[in-house]
């Protein structure tokens, strides 16, 4: 009987080893094949990356052909247009070039340290035609100046120490637009309002490319514009773009207030780059700030997804 009841034990414990082992091996093949769908994913991500970024190497070779044709940059180049899906083997490439001297660069604000007031005078004039509060334009000039002081319902060290992740002012320039969810104001939502209207380039006192500049940043940089005259204004340029500022300036309405202070131009020096390219089951986004300052365009600064 004993004889019996362990010969039950062994071959029972034979067929928990035959089970663990069938179950392990199914398993390792199921890994496996995890494994070599990731190493072709894997494959198919980098080489929709290297398409992407492939895609700035076309912008640059497009905005200096651009620049090698004419002394303007206007909504109706062919560069301004979108290009549509390209495709390619095992997948497709996409791009879009966008003037950013159009908008109000927000690191015009200030100038080695001290706050420009005729900027910041504009930027709350941007503001209210969007419906968002003026004063969050001290917040964002007390986050970018050099001082200490806190402007009226702005933000300095102060307040930021006292929050319950306390950190500090940046006391420099902006270095991307997301930076503006660490200024006092800016949430998530304010942000998304302003971003069509507004660029963080890396210097101030740039131009506004009038040829591109939308109504709400016309109204904001030329006081006493009305929101028809900007529209009226923007689909000129549109339709046919500015070649220098006399030509501009003989157009604007006769109410409008002129600054002597202010910076105009009928060219950009500063383009958005966004690449997007999908292989096989990759798919890869880049997004390149690109300075012109001659022919060929340089890269200010790179993100890759």
């Amino acid at each position: 009987m004993k004889s019996a009841t362990q010969g039950g034990v062994a071959l029972v414990l034979v067929l928990l080893i035959v089970a663990m082992a069938t179950t392990i091996a199914a398993f390792m093949a199921q890994q496996q094949g995890f494994w070599q769908r990731e190493m072709e994913n894997g494959r198919d991500r980098a080489q929709a990356r290297r398409i992407a970024e492939a895609g700035i190497d076309w912008a640059r070779a497009v905005l200096a052909d651009d620049a090698s044709v004419n002394q303007y940059d206007g909504p109706r180049e062919m560069w301004a247009m979108q290009l549509p899906a390209i495709p390619v083997e095992g997948g497709e490439v996409q791009g879009t070039i966008v003037d950013q001297q159009g908008l109000y660069n927000l690191n015009n604000l200030v100038n080695n340290g001290v706050v420009s007031t005729p900027d910041l005078a504009r930027f709350q004039r941007l503001l209210a035609s969007l419906g968002l509060p003026p004063e969050l334009g001290n917040a964002l000039a007390d986050w970018m100046d050099a001082d200490s002081v806190t402007m009226a319902n702005g933000a300095e060290d102060e307040y930021y120490m006292n929050l319950d992740n306390p950190y500090r002012c940046a006391n420099r320039p902006l270095s991307d637009i997301g930076e503006l969810v660490r200024v006092r104001g800016f949430d998530t939502a304010t942000i998304q309002r302003l971003q069509p209207f507004v660029s963080v380039l890396p210097e101030s006192n740039t131009a506004v490319n009038v040829n591109f500049a939308p109504p709400e940043v016309l109204m904001a940089i030329f006081p006493g514009m009305t929101l028809q005259d900007a529209r009226q204004l923007a689909l000129q340029a549109s339709s046919a773009p500015f070649f220098n500022i006399s030509d501009f300036m003989q157009r604007l309405p006769k109410n409008v207030v002129q600054d002597s202070t202010l910076l105009l131009s009928v060219s950009s020096q500063y383009f958005m780059v966004t690449g997007h390219a999908t292989q096989g089951d990759g798919a890869s986004s880049a997004h390149v700030l690109l300075h012109r300052a001659g022919i060929w365009a340089t890269q200010v600064r790179k993100s890759l997804q």
